[in-house]
C-alpha cells in the first residue's frame, strides 16, 4: 500500500534504463502514484529488478495515434512526467513539452539525458563514464596512473537521477504555488559537474592539485584511504581531523610518529608504509573489533553480501528482504510520513486496465485503445 510524503502525487514515467527507473523507484518509495508507460513486449517483470519496483505498468504502442492521445490525456491529469529519450524523440511522437503543457499548464515535465537538450553533443550516444569524463570528475577519481570508473554512481544516479528528482520536486512546489508548470532539463554531464563544486572551489583556492592521488581525499593522503588486512580483506580510513588522526595512531600502536606530521606531504609515503605494515598484522574482523565505533574514523570495506548483515545496517533497517531479495530500503527517512516499497517490478502491461481506470479512463476508453492496437 502506498505511503509517504508524496502520497496523492501522480507521476507519469516513460520507461527507460538506468537513472530513469532509479528516479521512478524513489518517487514510488516516497508514496507517489507512478504510472509507467512501457513499450509492448514480453517482459514478465521480476523481483530482482529492484530499481523498477513500486510502479504500475501500462503498455502502449506509441506508433499508434490512439496511444499518443492516451498519453496526452494521462499528462492532463498528472502532476509531473519524466522521460529519458534523446532530445527530439518526444516531440516527434507528439508528446513534447509544448503539447503536454497545452493540455496541463501546471505540469512539471522532466527530461533526463546524458548531454542535455542542446549543445554540440546533445544527439550523441553515451553512458555514465562519458558524462563524468567531461565534468572533471573521472579525471579526479582513481589511481595516479589511471582514472577508475566509480560504478555509474556519479553520472547516472548522482548527476542524473538525483538532479532530476530535485528538479521535479522543486517544479512541483513552484506549480503548487503559482499554477504554472515548466520543463526540467536534467543533464547527467551538468549534474556531475555540479557534484564537483567543492573541488573546483578547492582548486581555485590553491588547496587541490589537479592530479589523481595527490590530495587529501582522493587517496593521496595516508589517513584517507583503504588498507589490506592479514586475511586479504580491506578497511577504510577517514581520519582527517587532527584529533581523529591522533586517535588512529594511538589505536594502531604507532607512538613514535608525531601527530603534527599528518599534513607533511613529504612524510606521506613513510606514514602510508607504516599503516600498510600495521594493518597486515590483523584480520578485518580483528581491526573492526579494535577500531569500529571509535573516533579514528574507521570502517570495514564490506561486500554486497556482507553489508546488509552489518549491525548498524541491521539496527537501522537500511536493507529489507522482500520475497527473498535483499535490497535497499526507502531513503531518506520521514518522521510523520515514512515511505515504503509498494510492489515488485510488474510484467509489462500488467496494469493496462487498473492503471488506466485509476487515472480516469472508462472501460469503453480502454476497449477502444485495444481495438485500434494502441494498448
Amino acid at each position: 500500500m502506498a505511503q509517504g510524503p508524496l502520497l496523492g502525487i501522480r507521476i507519469l514515467e516513460f520507461s527507460g534504463i538506468g537513472p530513469g527507473p532509479f528516479a521512478g523507484m524513489i518517487l514510488s518509495d516516497l508514496g507517489a502514484d507512478v504510472l509507467r508507460i512501457d513499450r509492448p513486449g514480453n517482459d514478465r517483470g521480476t523481483k530482482t529488478h529492484v530499481t523498477r519496483r513500486g510502479r504500475r505498468s501500462v503498455a502502449l504502442d506509441l506508433k499508434e495515434p490512439g496511444a499518443v492521445d492516451a498519453c496526452l490525456r494521462l499528462m492532463a491529469t498528472a502532476d509531473a512526467v519524466f522521460e529519458g529519450f534523446r532530445p527530439g524523440v518526444m516531440e516527434r511522437l507528439g508528446l513534447g513539452p509544448d503539447e503536454a503543457l497545452a493540455r496541463n499548464p501546471a505540469l512539471v515535465y522532466g527530461r533526463m539525458t546524458g548531454w542535455g537538450q542542446d549543445g554540440p553533443l546533445a544527439q550523441a550516444a553515451g553512458h555514465d563514464i562519458n558524462y563524468i569524463a567531461i565534468s572533471g570528475a573521472l579525471h579526479a577519481i582513481g589511481l595516479p596512473e589511471q582514472p577508475i570508473p566509480p560504478l555509474n554512481l556519479v553520472g547516472d544516479f548522482g548527476g542524473g537521477a538525483m538532479y532530476l528528482l530535485v528538479g521535479l520536486l522543486a517544479g512541483l512546489l513552484h506549480a503548487r504555488r503559482t499554477g504554472v508548470g515548466q520543463v526540467i532539463d536534467a543533464a547527467m554531464s551538468d549534474g556531475a559537474a555540479s557534484l564537483m563544486a567543492m573541488f573546483y572551489g578547492l582548486k581555485a583556492g590553491g588547496t587541490w592539485v589537479d592530479d589523481r592521488g595527490a590530495n587529501t581525499i582522493d587517496g593521496g593522503a595516508p589517513y584517507y584511504g583503504t588498507y589490506r588486512c592479514r586475511d586479504g580483506r580491506w578497511v577504510a580510513l577517514g581520519s582527517i581531523e587532527p584529533q581523529f588522526f591522533a586517535e588512529l595512531l594511538k589505536r594502531l600502536g604507532i607512538d613514535d610518529l608525531a601527530p603534527d606530521r599528518q599534513h607533511d606531504r613529504a612524510a606521506w609515503p613513510m606514514i602510508r608504509a607504516r599503516f600498510e605494515a600495521a594493518f597486515l598484522q590483523r584480520t578485518q574482523t580483528e581491526w573492526s573489533a579494535l577500531l569500529e565505533g571509535s573516533d579514528a574514523c574507521f570502517a570495514a570495506v564490506l561486500s554486497l553480501d556482507d553489508a546488509p548483515r552489518h549491525p548498524h545496517n541491521v539496527a537501522r533497517e537500511t536493507f529489507v528482504t522482500i520475497d527473498g531479495v535483499t535490497q535497499p530500503a526507502p531513503a531518506p527517512r520521514f518522521s510523520r510520513t515514512p515511505g515504503d516499497v509498494q510492489h515488485f517490478d510488474p510484467a509489462i502491461g500488467a496494469h493496462n486496465v487498473s492503471g488506466l481506470r485509476d487515472w480516469g479512463f472508462t472501460d469503453d476508453d480502454i476497449a477502444a485503445l485495444r481495438t485500434v492496437g494502441a494498448l
